[in-house]
Formats: structure tokens, C-alpha cells, sequence
């Protein structure tokens, strides 16, 4: 295939494939898996055709005229079911008259946003798995190719379409309708969806098992589902929020990873090399939601990470005001989690022990007795307060419970460093 051929076809899958799907999902009914079944037949089609004839002028044209005629065949092959008959009649009057097709400028339409609303709202629907919602919005709103997902979820790719297809299949089954809730359902459905993207973050940010620390993918792909989010629904002063905070975190990416691949801890981190750029958008982001005066959750982090990014050290850093604001995090939105922060932020104003005194609140819930961060967390603080039987206890439940190999390796690393008899005294 020739190079400008293969350089039209990714750019036109990375900026017209969302909107195509999500307006094709609207037009057969709201069957998400012929409606990607039918633009996956078209974008085939570009790539039989465009070598031969040439780039059309508007390939996003192209590609809906495409994607609808493949839609019809699919569904004249399946007209068991009354849904496919409607939907058919739609798409053959579709077929031969394109009101949403402009040949001067290509798609268009005054129910576009709306159609990638209804994609995302319909790919994170509180009905699904939450795993069902991650793998559904990274392939139908990020273009995640299924072996993409596959290493992401750190599974074959047989049981990622496994999944991938019971999650149409249930959409599908149960009813679940393709548009944007009413106006009184969308803030708690709109919380599902930025959850979602936050999850998507964190697995990129901090990935939980594999050899690798980052996976550099999930992240920009959840940055950029933020920004459509934002984009759709500019008024929303909590997903501005999540914005923010990914921003302001994803700066930190390079910064994280040290020359032998080992994480590298906030406190010792070079900070000349955080991205200036996501540094200052994640802070005009949060200023902007700011105004609206309608705090959140995620307003509330991307706060403390605005502050992590505007201290010139660690030690210079405004921990008073992190503790305040994890504290309002933990009445509003409690989690272990919060609580963890909030005392690795006390003890820096008030010492070990003050930290120690807020994790002990969580010893005692049994749900937590497996929960890796509070026993790296407790291990810092023992080994600062002078515990270091403690912190050696601490520090090896943490490992044990690491299936991060960079992170592991990082744990056992600092547990030697800190404490010199650490890799010679066994528990029995």
C-alpha cells in the first residue's frame, strides 16, 4: 500500500471512526455490534479502494456512504428480528438519500455530538461489568484494536472478543437505550462514565500487574476521552475536573521512571523534567471548573496535584493544604485510598506517628488486610518513626502483595536501602 494511501487511512480511523460509529449505532437502532461490524467492512473497503482509485477528497464521506451500504447487506442477511426490519427500511431511504452528507465538507449535522454521547453513556451503562464498560469504551470510542486490548487487560485476545461480544449482545438484550439520559438522571450517569475514564487512567498510570510501570497507551487514551467529554459537555464543572487531574499527572510520566526502568517516588523525582505543557493546561482546566463554584471529587485531586506541580520540592511542598483538602476528599468520598494520602500528608506536618494514628483506622477492617498500599505506606512511616522491625514487617507484606514486577523490584530496592539487614533476616 503506498505511503500517503496508509497515512490517510490511520488519520481518517483516528478522526472519523468515533463519530461514524457512534452515528451509524443511532441510524440501525442502537446495535452497537453491527454498527462496528459494518464500519470495520468499510474502512476494509477504504483500504481495497483507496490504493486503486486514489484518496477521495472527503474521506469521511466516503467512509459513511460505506459504512451504511455494508450496514444493509448486514442486515438483509438477519431479518429475523422486527428491530433489523425497521432498522433496514432506515438505512436503505439512508442509502439513497444522505441528509447528514455534505460532498463540500464532508459529515455533518446537528445531532453529532449527541450521537458520541449516546456512544459513551452507552458503553459505560451502570447495566455492564465494570471490566464489560473499560474494554467496550477503549475499543468503540479509543479504536483500541482487539490485540491492543487483549495486552491491556493482560489476556488473550479469544476471551477479549468473548467479552467484547457478550457486552453487545447484553446492550442489545437488555434494552439498553442508545441515547443521552434525562436531564435528572445525568449527573449520576455521568459520574459512571468519568469513573470509567478515571479506571482507564490509573491502569496506564500505575499499571497493576506485567512488567511494565506505564502504559503509556491507556493514558493518552483516557486523556483523550476526557477531552471529548469536556468537549461535549463544556458546562460540566466535575469533568473538567477529571481533565485537570489527568493532566496534572500524566506531566509526571517521564519523571517517574528512572534509568534502570525502576519507579522513582514523588519525593526524589526530577521535576525539571515533568511536561510543562500538560502542567499548565491541567491548571487553566481546574481554574475554569473553579468558577463554576460546583467542587467535586475530582476537582478536589486535581487541587492536591496542582499543588504537587507548583512546589519547586517535596519539602517546599504546601502540605497543609493537602491534608485539608484530603480531608474534605475523605468526608465528601471516603475510601482507603484518601485515607492513606491524607496520612502521608499529616505525617509530613505532624510527624510518623500522626500518620500511623490515621492508617491504624484501617487495620482493623479485614477487607483491607490484602490492600497493597496500606502496607507500603505503613512500612514509610514505621521506618521514619524509627520502627525498623516494623517497617521490615511492613515493607515484605507490601512486596508479597506487588504483582507489579518494576514496582516489586522498587519496594525491595528501597526496603534494602533504608534497612541494612532487610535481605538477610527472613521471617521463619
Amino acid at each position: 500500500m503506498p505511503t500517503e494511501v496508509a497515512l490517510a487511512l490511520d488519520r481518517a480511523y483516528r478522526e472519523e471512526r468515533t463519530q461514524l460509529l457512534a452515528t451509524l449505532t443511532r441510524q440501525v437502532g442502537g446495535d452497537l455490534g453491527l454498527a462496528e461490524d459494518a464500519v470495520q467492512d468499510a474502512f476494509a473497503s477504504a483500504a481495497a479502494d483507496w490504493p486503486r482509485r486514489g484518496v477521495p477528497d472527503r474521506p469521511g464521506a466516503w467512509l459513511t456512504v460505506a459504512a451504511r451500504r455494508r450496514a444493509v447487506d448486514r442486515l438483509r442477511r438477519d431479518q429475523t428480528r422486527s428491530a433489523h426490519q425497521l432498522a433496514l427500511a432506515r438505512m436503505e431511504d439512508l442509502v439513497h438519500h444522505d441528509p447528514d452528507i455534505d460532498d463540500t465538507v464532508g459529515v455533518s449535522g446537528p445531532g453529532l455530538t449527541d450521537d458520541r454521547l449516546r456512544l459513551i453513556f452507552t458503553c459505560c451503562h451502570p447495566a455492564l461489568g465494570m471490566e464489560a464498560r473499560l474494554a467496550l469504551t477503549l475499543r468503540s470510542l479509543g479504536g483500541l484494536e482487539v490485540p491492543e486490548l487483549a495486552r491491556a487487560f493482560l489476556t488473550s485476545e479469544a476471551a477479549m472478543y468473548k467479552r467484547l461480544n457478550r457486552a453487545k449482545r447484553k446492550i442489545v438484550a437488555a434494552g439498553i437505550a442508545y441515547r443521552v439520559p434525562a436531564q435528572h438522571r445525568l449527573p449520576e450517569r455521568l459520574a459512571d462514565v468519568l469513573r470509567v475514564i478515571y479506571l482507564i487512567f490509573n491502569e496506564g498510570h500505575t499499571a497493576t500487574s506485567g512488567p511494565d510501570l506505564v502504559r503509556a497507551e491507556l493514558c493518552d487514551e483516557a486523556i483523550r476521552l476526557a477531552r471529548l467529554v469536556v468537549r461535549l459537555l463544556p458546562s460540566h464543572a466535575e469533568a473538567a475536573g477529571l481533565l485537570a487531574l489527568l493532566l496534572l499527572t500524566d506531566a509526571r510520566r517521564s519523571a517517574r521512571i528512572g534509568p534502570d526502568g525502576r519507579p522513582v517516588s514523588l519525593d526524589d523525582q526530577d521535576r525539571t523534567r515533568w511536561d510543562a505543557a500538560e502542567l499548565t493546561e491541567g491548571i487553566v482546566t481546574l481554574d475554569r471548573a473553579a468558577l463554576r463554584r460546583e467542587p467535586g471529587p475530582f476537582q478536589l485531586q486535581a487541587a492536591i496535584a496542582a499543588l504537587h506541580a507548583q512546589a519547586p520540592s517535596f519539602d517546599d511542598t504546601d502540605w497543609e493544604q493537602i491534608a485539608l483538602l484530603y480531608a474534605e476528599l475523605e468526608r465528601i468520598e471516603p475510601s482507603p485510598v484518601v485515607t492513606i494520602n491524607r496520612a502521608i500528608a499529616v505525617a509530613q506536618l505532624e510527624g510518623p506517628r500522626a500518620g500511623l494514628a490515621l492508617l491504624a483506622t484501617l487495620l482493623d477492617d479485614e477487607r483491607l488486610e490484602a490492600y497493597q498500599p496500606l502496607h507500603a505506606a505503613r512500612a514509610e512511616l514505621l521506618f521514619r518513626g524509627g520502627d525498623f522491625e516494623g517497617s521490615s514487617a511492613a515493607y515484605r507484606r507490601a512486596i508479597e502483595l506487588t504483582d507489579n514486577d518494576l514496582n516489586r523490584a522498587a519496594l525491595e530496592h528501597r526496603a534494602a536501602d533504608r534497612l541494612p539487614t532487610f535481605g538477610s533476616n527472613p521471617p521463619e
